[in-house]
């Protein structure tokens, strides 16, 4: 099914280089783009930040500075290897395949627990390591779960550490209280859980169980945020453990997660995309947790913008699944999705037309957001 939308919802040329090639147009069309509401969904809070508000208070100085250390929790739960590994996990060209072989799959694990432990929120939030260590492990086993090519482990410690690197890099991250960045690195690593290797438009084209339950909207990332809190149920995984469960924080993080991982629904991305394009043009009017959603969001499509080899690597495994798709929808007599017939995709040109009118302007903006918290007000 190809969703119906207004045409001003997708580009139409690029910098005046000609229109948009007609297969490309059709799966960005079914891929990005949605008219059902804002993910958000909600009354806005009048207690949210504007960026311009957060502006001054960086610019006053009345901020925490982050600092970038190891805690009282200590460096002895990552093996040596690891250890070394994590050197450079600031870094935009981290090879985070390399850290999943000398992990023996355990990269998800060990990201999770590196970027809680570097900002200190282990022993601010008192979580138990007991439990840390039991829910990453169910996170993994759920990640593999229907054994994915491309949404798996692997992807999700690297949208956390790709997370991580745009955070240090643009001085965002010190502008984020504790909460906030606890709430961003959970919304990172859980994602993507118990991801079916196949999109929302599958599910809804063959009324999946999951579609029914979710009433064909943003199907997935409702189950990979439900699932994920679901899992906090389980035996030691509760982290949430020394949280209140009736005050504010524990509250805020739960939505601050939710509207995070739903933000990563590709079909709200031209609209996210645009509002945030509106909203910089009078930056007052910008909310601190939009800002939040557009970094997960980026960071759940970098590939296309790390190094060749990183990229060619991601690409390989995410046509794998799209062409397991493709099949299934063949042997279902269903039209195939965009992208997904392994007999006719040219795989070239579908990632240069998704470099351009999607991996592009999205930076743009996120630059743009960057821009107005470093630059002057």
């Amino acid at each position: 099914r190809v969703v119906e939308i207004p045409d001003d919802e997708v580009p139409a040329t690029l910098s005046g280089e000609g229109p948009v090639p007609p297969e490309i147009k059709r799966w960005l069309v079914q891929t990005f783009t949605s008219r059902r509401a804002d993910v958000r969904g909600r009354k806005e809070s009048e207690t949210r930040r504007s960026l311009r508000s957060v502006v001054h208070a960086v610019q006053a100085g009345m901020f925490v500075e982050r600092m970038f250390r190891k805690t009282s929790v200590g460096v002895q739960n990552l093996p040596p290897e690891v250890q070394e590994h994590f050197k450079n996990i600031d870094s935009w060209s981290y090879d985070v395949f390399e850290l999943d072989r000398i992990s023996d799959g355990n990269s998800l694990k060990f990201v999770f627990y590196e970027l809680l432990n570097k900002y200190d929120l282990i022993r601010k939030f008192k979580i138990p390591l007991k439990s840390l260590f039991a829910y990453s492990a169910r996170l993994q086993r759920g990640y593999r779960k229907y054994n994915n090519r491309y949404h798996n482990p692997i992807h999700a410690a690297d949208v956390a550490q790709s997370l991580n690197c745009l955070l240090v890099s643009s001085g965002f991250v010190h502008w984020l209280s504790d909460l906030e960045m606890f709430s961003m690195i959970m919304a990172a690593v859980v994602h993507d859980l118990e991801h079916s290797g196949t999109t929302n438009t599958f599910h809804t084209n063959t009324r999946s169980p999951l579609a029914q339950m979710y009433n064909d909207k943003s199907v997935l990332e409702n189950h990979h945020i439900s699932s994920a809190f679901r899992l906090l149920n389980e035996e030691d995984c509760d982290i949430l453990v020394n949280f209140s469960k009736d005050d504010y924080p524990s509250k805020e993080a739960r939505t601050l997660m939710i509207d995070m991982v739903l933000a990563t629904d590709m079909s709200q991305h031209f609209g996210q995309v645009k509002k945030l394009q509106s909203n910089l043009q009078h930056p007052e009017s910008l909310e601190k947790s939009r800002a939040m959603c557009l970094m997960i969001h980026s960071a759940d499509i970098n590939h296309p913008s790390k190094q060749w080899e990183l990229h060619c690597r991601w690409t390989e495994r995410l046509v794998v699944e799209f062409f397991e798709q493709g099949d299934q929808e063949r042997k279902l007599g269903l039209p195939l999705s965009p992208l997904c017939d392994r007999h006719t995709t040219m795989v070239a040109q579908s990632q240069i037309g998704f470099m351009d009118y999607v991996i592009k302007p999205t930076y743009d903006v996120l630059f743009d957001i960057f821009r107005n918290v470093n630059g002057p007000v």
